[in-house]
């Protein structure tokens, strides 16, 4: 598995893979400014996933992790979630925060298996395109050296 820190060059891949993963999709522009301003960790060589964090001081926030459909079940996500904890801790980062749709079931289990927990809720947050909204789980996890 090729990981690497994404670059400019990436954001249309990125905008791609977002759009086959999420209902509200981000544009190429938008990842363009994300690359430039954030930490984003991709994942394969064709681009088979990525990872968005934003840091503040010594807290972060996933702000988006996708793979694409044809690239699931690979440990893609487990391996972009090991790689960002390992980063954000050089970089002081003592704790990541998430936000994940109470629904989503295979990303609760991918989260809790590395080392999540949850914190709170956020009513009616996601609006879906065919559906109802769906509430929103808060996750928190602590980082230490061992990451």
């Amino acid at each position: 598995m090729t990981l690497r820190r994404a670059d400019p060059s990436d954001a249309a891949a990125l905008a791609r893979i977002h759009q086959a993963a999420f209902d509200h999709s981000w544009s190429e522009a938008d990842f363009a400014t994300y690359v430039a301003s954030d930490f984003v960790w991709i994942i394969g060589k064709p681009i088979a996933g990525f990872l968005l964090v934003r840091a503040i001081g010594d807290e972060a926030e996933i702000l988006t992790l996708a793979v694409d459909p044809s690239a699931r079940r690979n440990g893609h996500a487990a391996a972009l979630l090991s790689a960002s904890k390992r980063d954000l801790v050089g970089h002081g980062v003592v704790r990541l925060f998430l936000e994940v749709a109470a629904d989503n079931l295979p990303a609760l289990a991918l989260y809790e298996g590395q080392g999540f927990t949850p914190i709170g809720v956020r009513k009616a947050y996601y609006r879906r395109e065919n559906g109802p909204t769906m509430d929103a789980k808060l996750l928190s996890c602590a980082l230490t050296t061992a990451h």
